[in-house]
């Protein structure tokens, strides 16, 4: 990972101010259950419906000011995972000119497009989603547990019981996946190998009429790659509803 950041040291101010602007976005979030507390207690409940239109206009201020702060961050968040993949993707390219042709016929060549194209991306997002969620993710859970507990003692033990289950769920999810999302990183080396074979020796496949045998083999390869995302896409589809 150390050697992964060095691509990121041309963008440390977009990799700050990412995840600063969505602990901004967490924060006015995490007021708007105060202020529709205090629209019930002190509005509702005496009538006073000036009270009311004024919290109402908050609660509305505090909605725009989230989404700008929530729009500028993911501006800042992709600006930043875009850049560093360029350069990830450049200096991979350029150690790949340096490889001998024993190192790269040993790596693969379909490996090292794999390597350029879908983990480059893969990588790409990885870092988006660390930028918006690393600060954002620990500060609603742990400042909505606070939040409950200055409202109601007794519906915030909810919270010290859910947090720890959901964090259970989570990661045990997260690790389950991993080397089943290597295992489709293989298979999708395989499916690029076999297409282009086909498509360096296009011209023997067809002197030889072997174009339904190698068709069959694509299909064969590339339905268990589709097999296997879509089996490890159910586990992590899984996150969401077992969450909620």
């Amino acid at each position: 990972m150390k050697r992964l950041m060095m691509y990121l040291k041309d963008y440390k101010k977009e990799s700050i101010l990412a995840p600063l602007f969505k602990l901004l976005e967490a924060f006015f979030e995490l007021m708007v259950p105060l202020v529709m507390a205090n629209i019930i207690d002190y509005g509702i409940s005496n009538r006073n419906m000036g009270y009311i239109g004024k919290m109402g206009l908050l609660l509305l201020l505090l909605g725009v000011v989230g989404l700008a702060s929530s729009i500028t961050a993911q501006f800042f968040a992709a600006k930043a995972a875009v850049g560093f993949s360029t350069k990830l993707r450049q200096a991979l390219f350029d150690h790949i000119e340096d490889l001998s042709f024993t190192d790269i016929d040993k790596a693969g060549t379909s490996t090292m497009i794999t390597r350029m194209t879908s983990d480059v991306n893969q990588v790409q997002s990885g870092i988006n989603m660390t930028l918006r969620l690393f600060l954002r993710s620990p500060i609603i859970v742990f400042g909505a547990m606070i939040m409950a507990f200055t409202i109601d003692v007794k519906c915030a033990l909810i919270f010290v019981v859910a947090i720890p289950l959901l964090s259970i769920v989570v990661f045990g999810i997260i690790l389950s996946t991993i080397p089943m999302y290597k295992k489709v990183q293989s298979r999708l080396d395989q499916v690029l190998g076999i297409t282009r074979e086909n498509l360096t020796g296009v011209r023997v496949i067809r002197a030889f009429h072997q174009e339904a045998k190698e068709e069959e083999r694509f299909r064969e390869n590339n339905e268990a790659l589709s097999a296997m995302q879509i089996f490890v896409g159910k586990i992590s589809a899984c996150m969401n509803p077992v969450t909620y």
